[in-house]
């Protein structure tokens, strides 16, 4: 008796075992990102921003925090992207306009070009088209999302804690890290799949008009068009750290020292 006690003891765990096993599968299925064909890093010309091949996959967009924010809700990206490892820096920006609109030029070539508006950038992705002959474009906001959280859940894009992963804080109190200034790029922490400062140092526009709530929100990951005169920014910036969940809207000619962008290269 004692025997069989052991034998049963043996297969229940070994279930368990098999069972842990599946829910973890059915756990990397549900965010369903290959992570194989995630990382890959390559640039189309020497002065192009750096790209990181971003896999296909679904994932939980949105937050029970504000109202602009939900509801949560599931977004399946059907086919791998690139996105620029880094927001745009301002010797990328100079190298292809010929001119540098930011506020802290001070800062050097390798930090975010600041001080452009949505329209701005409409007119660098034209140029840079014309001279990769590539698609280039802004990131929809789930997109955006999708490559922040990186297949996890943390509160901003690529972990807990803002000192390690992004420039942040300035005019909060008490001030963060970033010194009333933006700051080089890759210079803190990357997420999961390589991506730098994709929380703090510049917020970033997004190719989506602003809604103020994902009511009725493509489920494709697409870009989400409509008769908004705003467009979205997201990741927050130097003078204040933002949820990696957290939108905000703006005019699209809107020129502050606080925002940039970040691209995204359709692939074959």
């Amino acid at each position: 008796m004692k025997v069989l006690r052991i034998v049963l003891i043996v297969l229940a765990f070994s279930s368990f075992q098999t069972y842990a096993k599946d829910e973890r599968k059915a756990v990397a299925k549900g965010n369903s990102a290959d992570s194989a064909t995630a990382g890959k890093v390559f640039k189309d010309c020497a002065d192009c921003p750096e790209m990181v091949t971003i896999p296909a996959g679904s994932f939980e967009m949105g937050s029970n925090g504000d109202p602009n924010e939900m509801p949560v809700h599931r977004v399946t990206i059907g086919k791998a992207f690139a996105m620029g490892k880094t927001e745009v820096t301002q010797g990328q920006w100079k190298a292809l306009m010929e001119n540098n609109p930011s506020k802290f030029v001070s800062c050097g070539d390798n930090c975010p070009v600041e001080q452009v508006s949505w329209d701005d950038v409409q007119t660098f992705l034209e140029k840079l088209n014309a001279k990769t002959g590539k698609q280039y474009r802004l990131p929809s906001e789930a997109e955006w999302e999708y490559a922040c959280r990186a297949g996890g859940r943390h509160e901003y894009c690529g972990g807990d804690n803002m000192d390690s992963i992004g420039w942040y804080g300035a005019l909060a109190k008490p001030a963060g890290n970033s010194g009333k200034t933006t700051n080089p790029v890759a210079t803190k922490q990357a997420n999961a799949w390589g991506l730098y400062d994709m929380s703090g140092n510049v917020w970033e526009w997004m190719a989506d008009v602003y809604h103020d709530s994902y009511k009725d929100a493509p489920s494709d990951g697409s870009a989400w068009q409509g008769d908004s005169v705003l467009r979205v920014p997201r990741g927050g910036s130097w003078s204040f750290s933002q949820r990696a969940s957290k939108r905000g809207g703006s005019e699209s000619d809107y020129r502050f020292a606080s925002i940039g962008f970040r691209l995204v290269r359709t692939l074959p």
